[in-house]
């Protein structure tokens, strides 16, 4: 679930991790696309996970949610906890395991660039390990996209190169975490 502007691009992809996949997949002969909005925490994609997800014909479903239940705590004072993120998490799951052959559950991250955002780690932690536990529990690709991009900032000049709020990844960091999402599914 990734949105990058994918509303207002014809092609319906967005200019961010799921266009870089697409044009490496598409000429495999698979397609590829996106229904992500931005902003989405996990209780948003309940709301039209029927309509936006289940009724997809796709083999393969890939779900990024998580940082924004994080952020809305640091930003608006909306915080979702650990057990009502895995929750919702799991019911959607549930929904759509009958329904795509495979899942892929890309862990939320944050590359922090302000201050603030160090303390993010508490709360976001709780959330990528409850994410890891659904991997498992429904048998889905996990793709470690925090500890991987996080690792890899140094190599690229600092975690702004990649996300330049921390959140929100830049072309190099979209480049990156496609690179990421396909060893994963790959390996």
């Amino acid at each position: 679930m990734t949105d990058c502007g994918r509303r207002e691009d014809p092609q319906g992809l967005g200019d961010g991790y799921v266009r870089v996949l697409a044009s490496q997949l598409t000429p495999q002969g698979i397609t590829v696309s996106n229904v992500g909005i931005g902003g989405d925490r996990v209780v948003d994609l309940q709301a039209r996970w029927a309509e936006d997800v289940l009724s997809s014909d796709a083999d393969v479903l890939s779900i990024l949610v998580g940082i924004n239940d994080t952020w809305r705590r640091f930003d608006s004072n909306d915080p979702t906890s650990a057990e009502d993120f895995e929750a919702g998490y799991r019911a959607l799951l549930q929904q759509a395991q009958p329904h795509f052959k495979h899942l892929v559950l890309v862990q939320p991250f944050v590359l922090p660039v302000t201050e603030g955002q160090e303390g993010w780690s508490e709360d976001l932690s709780a959330k990528q390990e409850a994410v890891a536990r659904l991997a498992e529990e429904f048998n889905a690709v996990l793709v470690p996209a925090h500890e991987r991009l996080n690792a890899e900032a140094p190599n690229h000049g600092g975690n702004a190169v990649l996300a330049e709020d921390g959140v929100h990844p830049t072309v190099v960091g979209h480049e990156r975490l496609a690179a990421i999402w396909l060893e994963s599914v790959n390996a």
